[in-house]
């Protein structure tokens, strides 16, 4: 079995430092690894991305992550990736990654995602260029999400993303803002691979579950959301494979 711990928006800056740190000591105890879906800092700059990985570095398990809006805020993004890695926490976008834990290789696709909407209500490449470049941007990190998780090898699959793939996650948050908060392109993406389950953040309103068109597992990790400093998710089982066992 492989214990995957996972938060998303977590805001680190000076004044959250200790914050997170009590629970995140006993993670050796709960989890083989920590997943973390984005807005890592508040404005996405490198002070804050110093505090980061002092809060989150040095936990005795692997650190993933993948950036989200806030982190991009500054646009010293590529420093705070530096400083994250220099702590040694992996940084996806677009790529993936195989752990071996507990004697299971699991594999983690991610990227920071970005907006557009779902069935029914989505933006189109269709008009002013302005319109084509942010569905583009959309495209172009689904393909790449895509890409990654079924470049793979791995016994359990995992899709981490800061912007949401399913709208049922977003449940709470006005719909006016849907199209803002994730895209189902991200949704497809995930079920082109075996994938058996998708982390996401961003959302503080929303809800924890949802479920894919093609039946994976989502679960929104935003901190607002699980309002403890990580839930726990459990997969392959004997009885199950590779499926989610317990969130």
């Amino acid at each position: 079995m492989i214990r995957i711990a996972a938060v998303g928006d977590v805001h680190v800056d000076k004044d959250v430092l200790g914050r997170y740190r009590p629970a995140l000591e006993q993670l050796p105890d709960v989890a083989d690894v920590l997943l973390i879906a984005g807005d890592l800092t508040r404005h996405g700059t490198v002070d804050e991305a110093q505090c980061m990985a002092q809060e989150f570095g040095g936990l005795g398990v692997p650190v993933i992550v993948v950036l989200g809006n806030h982190d991009h805020q500054s646009d010293q993004e590529l420093q705070v990736m530096d400083v994250l890695r220099d702590a040694g926490m992996t940084v996806l976008e677009g790529e993936g990654t195989v752990l071996t834990l507990n004697g299971h290789r699991l594999g983690v696709a991610g990227a920071k995602g970005f907006g557009g909407g779902f069935a029914g209500a989505c933006a189109s490449s269709f008009g002013e260029r302005e319109m084509k470049n942010f569905v583009g941007t959309t495209e172009a990190i689904a393909d790449k999400l895509g890409a990654a998780l079924r470049g793979l090898e791995c016994d359990a699959l995992v899709a981490l993303t800061h912007y949401a793939p399913v709208p049922e996650t977003l449940t709470g948050e006005p719909l006016e803002i849907y199209p803002f908060l994730g895209s189902y392109l991200l949704g497809q993406a995930i079920d082109s691979a075996p994938t058996a389950l998708a982390l996401h953040g961003h959302a503080h309103h929303g809800s924890e579950r949802g479920r894919t068109p093609g039946g994976v597992p989502v679960r929104n990790v935003a901190h607002p959301v699980i309002k403890q400093a990580y839930n726990v998710y459990q997969l392959l089982s004997e009885e199950t494979g590779a499926g989610l066992v317990h969130a």
